[in-house]
């Protein structure tokens, strides 16, 4: 049984447990979108760390060979 979170029109409490729970799966969905693009672009951020160090080191080989 759930009961409205006075105040709150996307929030309602479980009787049985006290949680409260957002019924607002819009708002969820945004979030989940959210949180994947970011994760997304911190994987891009990395990879292109990766590869400037590589370009790094290979240029430092390069420089010790001349």
């Amino acid at each position: 049984m759930h009961k409205k979170v006075e105040g709150h029109s996307d929030l309602v409490r479980d009787m049985e447990n006290g949680a409260i729970i957002n019924t607002d799966s819009a708002a969820y969905q945004n979030y989940i979108l959210m949180k994947n693009q970011k994760l997304k672009e911190k994987e891009r951020l990395d990879k292109l760390e990766n590869e400037v160090g590589e370009i790094k080191s290979l240029l430092q080989k390069l420089v010790d060979k001349l």
